[in-house]
């Protein structure tokens, strides 16, 4: 095959959206922009999923996982739906939200505790957290687990898809033959421009292209997000 016939057939493809390639993402309109173009750049439909269940997995709390999902709250509260927290480790931080402009009045927090030990039992924080997602008027699902059965992160899939919600699990393990939508690794770290967060697109449903991006975190407000 001549280079010239190789770019003719790279043409033809890219003008097909509706044609779907391996190691592309999806062209799907369905989803929720990050507000980090340079996240958007690496997930499949180039943004979040409409729906279903997101693992974000990292080794301790406070390392950006919140700031990363800031635009996307203040983007559903606008739309009228509601954020819910379930079994937070930590009271979340209100004056850190507020500056950061999330409407205070949309967000519900189910189980807050003043610190690890005073955290909802699993099981009680599993039934809250699937109950959120199959309602159709929350648009945000934010959960707590370090160590979660497959049947258990299941449930939460489906009932984030059967509610239309998304739903996001934070989480210290990482299962390779998980049934979320979406698993992101985040680490955070600082150059001479100040904290970032790293992100790294383990796996996505429409594409088996790895990823990894680097979101600029806004203030340092946010390391008492939930503290």
């Amino acid at each position: 095959m001549t280079a010239a016939t190789r770019t003719t057939i790279e043409q033809l493809l890219e003008a097909n959206q509706d044609l779907w390639r391996g190691f592309q993402g999806a062209t799907s309109l369905d989803h929720y922009a990050t507000g980090f173009a340079e996240l958007d750049a690496i997930l499949p439909s180039h943004g979040w999923p409409a729906c279903g269940l997101i693992e974000v997995i990292s080794r301790q709390c406070g390392v950006g996982e919140l700031q990363v999902l800031l635009p996307l709250m203040r983007s559903l509260i606008a739309s009228g739906r509601w954020i819910v927290w379930v079994a937070p480790p930590y009271s979340p931080y209100a004056p850190g939200l507020a500056q950061a402009g999330i409407d205070l009045s949309r967000l519900l927090i189910v189980g807050r505790g003043a610190a690890p030990a005073k955290a909802v039992p699993a099981k009680d924080a599993l039934w809250s957290m699937e109950k959120a997602l199959q309602t159709h008027r929350c648009g945000l699902v934010l959960g707590w687990h370090n160590t979660l059965a497959q049947k258990a992160v299941r449930r939460l899939q489906l009932a984030a898809v059967t509610g239309g919600t998304l739903g996001v699990l934070f989480t210290g393990s990482n299962s390779d033959h998980s049934p979320s939508s979406l698993r992101l690794q985040i680490k955070d770290s600082t150059d001479n421009k100040g904290p970032y967060a790293e992100i790294n697109v383990i796996k996505a449903r429409g594409s088996f292209k790895p990823g990894t991006a680097r979101v600029r975190l806004f203030s340092p407000f946010a390391e008492r997000v939930i503290r």
